[in-house]
């Protein structure tokens, strides 16, 4: 990892604690010429957030590797904050809406938390000589070789992700001890997921369509999620057209009625049902919006997408069912083909605010992005 080390800065933040965003010029003296500590880019699009008072999301201990797809990857002395994303303004209007990471050396606690929880905590003001400013932090949003072509390659925290991050082993038990001591999840989310790991290795044994069978049988009754790793058998899959805008009230179809639409790897158009997603079928959620440019997390490059892709609020992946990325707090945006939802009556919303909450998870679990 190049560049400056946070490990002078650490907080111990658990979730739910109360920090403050620190001033700009604070931030800037802890970020070396390429706009990163740790290696993870301070991006322009985070300087809005300086001086606000936030709650911590989850800490980010851990994360998914999106660019390579091997599971896990180990953080340090980094949190997510409640609601802060990425709005792409400075990357080229990039509209995955990506959860900001944060480094706690960019951050400090809000005078009054609790003594008990400050005691041990390490939290020092930056002292040296700042070697980034405005100008080099928006510079470093573009890999330099691209800066003069026509297509630029865009540089963020999801691109440079692995740099600022080291190989976790989805077996480690340590993780998910942190996961329960900073409050991430709760200690029956831990027995939940090792009760689906054992599940799922009774299946590679024998008695595969009657254990599921039963499995989902059991989730119809108790109102939980129906097994999520099926496969459609489609060769050439459908598309529907519905012209959803932000803020249109839908419904997502049943399991069944969106694995109809998928091939043998689960895609409709190329686009993956991820088995997290699962957990809200049946749902009716508002649209966010609808993504038509994003950037490659492996190549930097700009992706204008040609096909439907729809985001909802509140719908996002809770690392819950993939075992390689157990409980990752990224919680990326779920994407969904319009094939895959239905309009919803207003009216049947009217009590409920503007969006449901997902179904239980009656079995939490492992793997897959």
């Amino acid at each position: 990892m190049p560049g400056k080390s946070s490990g002078g800065h650490a907080l111990s933040l658990r979730t739910g604690d109360l920090v403050e965003v620190r001033s700009e010029a604070e931030i800037l003296a802890t970020l070396d010429e390429t706009g990163s500590l740790d290696g993870l880019p301070f991006m322009p699009e985070m300087l809005a957030y300086c001086g606000r008072q936030v709650r911590v999301y989850k800490r980010a201990d851990k994360t998914c590797d999106t660019i390579e797809k091997t599971g896990g990857r180990r953080m340090t002395n980094t949190v997510h904050l409640a609601d802060l994303r990425c709005d792409g303004q400075a990357h080229g209007g990039c509209q995955a809406a990506c959860l900001l990471f944060w480094k706690e050396a960019w951050l400090k606690r809000v005078p009054g938390a609790s003594a008990a929880r400050r005691a041990g905590a390490v939290s020092l003001e930056p002292s040296r000589a700042a070697t980034c400013d405005r100008g080099r932090l928006s510079k470093a949003t573009c890999l330099a070789e691209s800066i003069s072509t026509v297509e630029p390659l865009y540089r963020c925290q999801a691109t440079e992700l692995r740099r600022a991050s080291s190989p976790l082993k989805w077996w480690d038990p340590r993780q998910y001890v942190r996961d329960v001591r900073c409050g991430n999840v709760g200690f029956d989310d831990v027995l939940r997921a090792l009760g689906f790991w054992l599940f799922k290795q009774l299946l590679r044994i024998r008695g595969y369509r009657l254990y599921v069978g039963a499995y989902d049988a059991f989730q119809r009754w108790t109102g939980g999620t129906p097994f999520p790793f099926k496969g459609g058998s489609l060769t050439k899959t459908p598309r529907a057209t519905l012209g959803l805008v932000e803020g249109d009230l839908v419904r997502v179809k049943s399991h069944d009625e969106i694995i109809a639409t998928v091939d043998t790897a689960g895609r409709n158009r190329g686009l993956l049902f991820d088995v997290e997603m699962v957990p809200y079928c049946g749902g009716t959620y508002r649209v966010r919006g609808r993504v038509e440019r994003l950037i490659d997390e492996k190549t930097g490059r700009m992706r204008k997408l040609s096909n439907d892709c729809i985001i909802l609020d509140g719908v996002y992946c809770r690392s819950r069912f993939s075992d390689r990325r157990l409980f990752c707090p990224r919680s990326i945006f779920s994407y969904w083909r319009e094939i895959w939802l239905t309009r919803a009556d207003d009216d049947s919303m009217a009590s409920d605010g503007p969006t449901a909450p997902p179904p239980t998870t009656r079995y939490a679990t492992p793997d897959q992005h």
